[in-house]
């Protein structure tokens, strides 16, 4: 008998089935891991099976007896709890208002949470998610974040246990812990069910593997006895290539030149930058690693304009642009991948056409006298969809936040490299992405590389650090503290230079 039982789940939405006839079934105390491209059905599936969505078609079982589950409360009702990729916490309430939240205890109206407070304690010390309770939820960092989302399911009880992509937005430490987490709670008779695109990480954490493509059913296998090759090939359907084919950097001109940057922290804090110099030339990516939270989105932000700089000197092509706008660098050829797609890279209620656009509405190819072309619009989108392999299911007219996260960074991309940049600024570009949607980017990556662009990324991933810069440059606590080859670096070396353990005396 199976814990949960999903069979034949169908759900339609506007010009896509995004479950078409769908079974998965998930026994008790096992980690069992659902794979997918973006936009291949797993959110949607796990959204039905907690209460989110109603399915057109198809029933659940629980423990052999169909249920019926008409929202969240029926499924905690029934023990099926659920992080979700995108955090659903108040950022102005503390973490531990945020855990009890829904389920509190009160008093005649007043709220009780000295009981609460210790239960919570005694979780976390026993799981290993040591967190402040007392802290509100916007201090601190998405690590922490998830740890509160774990804490919600524990702190209810529940037995069923949804992770959807828990580790897209963590570190490599932290995805261990998280790891070990599941494992700890799979040894109790938890039942995980574990949505990723990440073979590593189900080749090191999961029992079984179920495998869904354009919202069907592949197949479920057992993890031990297949390879990563099989499991990405029965997620694409093509052989995907799991290492990057690519020749040396023919290094040109230099196109970015960061001098003394600093950038002061907040009030008695210590510096958010501290006189951070590098170069970016033609025909080479340059990849800024270290761990989350070392400086690298202050410098980003600085680079593009987004947020001011204390002192210190940034130039492009020759030019200060150290107090120029962001429309003044876009138009020098800065493009730029944001880290936070939603906050900085999409207006999510636009079209997928008007997002295409955001940086040249107002040039003549797609305004005139004030007036937008709609029909040029409409087939510059066309275009970008078709040589991109954008999946969208009304096409250019479909509204940006309806697609899957895969599908929005591609549009991103496609905005950004269309511009014919001279600079590719691309942030955590793969960042939640499936190895078919990565294998396209880094191949766009490179592509521009070898066009003669010059290209700075941001990464939190050491083996795409490694596999695809030509030179790395090391973060820690705001400055840079090693300028590497990634032919003649280890993966041992990195870690301690992210750590600090270890810096270079002439960076």
């Amino acid at each position: 008998m199976y814990v949960i039982e999903m069979r034949g789940i169908t759900k339609e939405f506007p010009g896509i089935i995004a479950n078409d006839d769908v079974t998965v079934q998930l026994k008790k105390g096992e980690i069992h891991a659902l794979l997918g491209e973006n936009g291949a059905g797993k959110s949607t599936l796990m959204s039905i099976l907690f209460g989110l969505y109603k399915p057109e078609k198809g029933s659940i079982f629980k423990d052999g007896a169909e249920v019926v589950v008409n929202g969240p409360n029926d499924a905690t009702k029934l023990g099926i709890g659920m992080v979700h990729q995108h955090f659903k916490l108040v950022h102005n309430f503390t973490v531990l208002e945020n855990i009890v939240l829904g389920d509190e205890t009160t008093h005649r109206g007043v709220l009780q949470m000295k009981a609460a407070r210790e239960k919570v304690l005694a979780l976390s010390k026993r799981y290993g998610l040591e967190i402040d309770v007392d802290k509100e939820v916007q201090d601190i960092s998405v690590g922490m974040q998830q740890r509160v989302e774990i804490l919600k399911m524990l702190y209810r009880e529940n037995e069923i246990l949804i992770f959807d992509e828990p580790t897209a937005v963590l570190t490599p430490q932290e995805i261990e812990s998280l790891i070990q987490t599941m494992q700890g709670l799979a040894a109790e008779g938890r039942s995980i069910l574990f949505i990723t695109h990440k073979l590593d990480e189900i080749k090191q954490a999961a029992n079984r593997c179920s495998v869904l493509r354009k919202g069907k059913m592949i197949g479920t296998v057992e993890v031990e006895t297949t390879s990563k090759e099989a499991l990405s090939e029965m997620m694409v359907g093509r052989k995907v290539s799991l290492s990057l084919d690519k020749k040396d950097a023919n290094v040109g001109k230099e196109i970015l030149h960061v001098k003394n940057l600093t950038i002061k922290g907040e009030t008695g804090h210590k510096n958010k930058l501290t006189d951070v110099s590098f170069h970016v030339r033609e025909g080479e990516i340059v990849c800024v690693a270290g761990i989350e939270g070392n400086g690298q989105t202050d410098l980003v932000y600085a680079l593009t304009g987004l947020n001011g700089i204390e002192s210190g000197q940034v130039s492009m092509m020759g030019q200060d642009i150290t107090k120029a706008k962001i429309r003044q660098r876009g138009e020098l050829g800065m493009a730029h991948i944001p880290e936070d797609r939603h906050k900085h890279g999409l207006v999510l209620d636009y079209t997928l056409a008007y997002n295409a656009i955001l940086q040249r509405y107002y040039t003549p190819q797609f305004q005139r006298a004030g007036f937008l072309k709609q029909g040029e619009i409409t087939h510059y989108a066309d275009t970008l969809i078709e040589r991109f392999d954008i999946r969208a299911g009304q096409g250019s007219e479909t509204i940006a936040r309806s697609m899957s996260g895969g599908n929005q960074q591609k549009v991103i991309l496609a905005r950004e490299i269309d511009r014919d940049p001279h600079l590719l600024i691309a942030v955590q570009p793969t960042r939640g992405l499936d190895v078919g949607a990565i294998e396209f980017i880094h191949s766009q990556l490179l592509k521009q590389r070898d066009a003669g662009k010059a290209v700075l990324l941001v990464s939190l991933e050491l083996e795409e650090v490694m596999n695809i810069s030509d030179r790395i440059l090391v973060m820690y606590e705001g400055e840079i503290v090693a300028n590497v080859d990634p032919k003649s670096v280890t993966y041992q070396e990195l870690g301690l230079y992210m750590s600090g353990a270890k810096r270079e005396v002439n960076v």
